[in-house]
């Protein structure tokens, strides 16, 4: 018998958790997925609605950026309107960390080396642990300090590295301890083989990116390469992927990485054949049609879509609900990986959904009463 067992050969590097509002990261939680907005953030209406999209999508922080005083003050208001954590992304104003702090921010994303005094440190730290934030240390390529751009030449994974434990310093000489780390950048090679380096010195929690990865397309593909590596790896505690798209769409790539992996698992994972001429159905409607009926459904859940018999009995044997192309128009539905009834094309989308929602509703019941008993 195979030793196979799928996923078992990832193991999460260990780090120190903390706290992003009610949200762990690190350690042994889930890994996060987080996005960011792209709404002028006084627009207090616009970015609540952009957020509420995203939470929808899966998402589990949402970052938004503060850039003057308006904007770190609205956090006051976008706070209260959302059910996720939001981290307030400062970058050299040290009053803007102090202001998100008190308007509800859960996370100020900071370099403490660019606000300037020890002083202005030491009142950004201290609103910090008044109002119970965490920090994000955010090194990016683009932006390296000047020193280490004149040390090393040009940026490089050593000088992202060297960064990113300068600024940790400044912190943990402050007993500031609540932070994690991310290490930047748009070239592949270089962010993976900085978050290579920094996972082996350190155990801060990290925050990984490919950032500025690009459109829609073309950043996906990016952000699966270079995430993909470090995920698989065991690297990794929180994600963002970088997509010049809207939010919701960076929350989704974060999630089919994922569930790629078998590192969490959320809503419905869909197989399908990218079909040829012996397809039974027209695959490529019927998959798109049912991925955007079944968006709703946060229940991890199976569904195998192809469009003939050479692979589907075989893949419908590994998937909670499966459906393979026939002949004269007969296509068969399996249930649990065995046989279950034949359906026509006409209505076939509907019942497909309508057994998968059943299902769902089947599994949540189950749980609710497990864990009812086991109060």
């Amino acid at each position: 018998m195979s030793s196979y067992r799928p996923y078992q050969h990832i193991e999460r590097r260990k780090s120190r958790q903390i706290s992003v509002g009610a949200v762990k990261v690190g350690g042994d939680a889930p890994i996060t997925v987080q996005t960011m907005t792209n709404t002028p953030t006084p627009d207090v209406a616009a970015t609540v609605a952009q957020i509420l999209r995203a939470e929808r999508a899966g998402v589990d922080i949402v970052r938004v950026s503060c850039p003057d005083q308006e904007s770190a003050l609205a956090l006051r208001e976008i706070t209260r309107q959302v059910h996720v954590p939001v981290v307030a992304d400062i970058h050299f104003h040290y009053k803007r960390a102090i202001e998100a702090a008190e308007s509800g921010a859960a996370c100020l994303r900071i370099n403490p080396g660019n606000i300037g005094s020890a002083e202005r440190v030491r009142e950004v730290v201290k609103a910090a642990r008044d109002h119970g934030c965490s920090m994000r240390i955010g090194v990016n390529a683009g932006s390296l300090d000047k020193h280490l751009l004149e040390k090393y030449g040009e940026p490089n994974p050593e000088a992202l590295v060297e960064s990113a434990l300068e600024h940790a310093k400044i912190l943990q000489d402050h007993d500031f301890h609540e932070f994690k780390i991310s290490v930047k950048a748009s070239d592949v090679f270089m962010a993976v083989a900085a978050y290579q380096q920094l996972a082996d010195v350190c155990d801060h929690p990290l925050h990984i990116g490919i950032t500025e990865a690009g459109g829609l397309r073309t950043g996906t593909v990016k952000s699966a390469i270079g995430l993909g590596n470090l995920l698989w790896a065991g690297i990794g505690d929180t994600v963002r992927v970088s997509l010049s798209a809207a939010p919701e769409e960076e929350v989704h790539v974060g999630w089919d990485l994922l569930k790629a992996l078998g590192l969490r698992n959320r809503g419905v994972k869909v197989i399908s054949c990218p079909s040829c001429s012996r397809q039974g159905f027209d695959v490529i409607k019927t998959v798109a049609a049912i991925e955007e009926r079944l968006a709703h459904i946060e229940t991890p859940l199976s569904l195998s879509i192809l469009g003939c018999v050479v692979n589907g009995p075989g893949e419908a044997l590994m998937t909670d609900i499966g459906i393979t192309g026939g002949g004269a128009g007969r296509h068969m539905v399996y249930a649990a990986g065995k046989t279950d009834h034949t359906i026509d094309a006409n209505g076939m989308i509907d019942h497909i959904v309508e057994l998968v929602e059943a299902k769902a509703a089947a599994i949540e019941a189950e749980r609710a009463a497990a864990k009812l008993a086991a109060e």
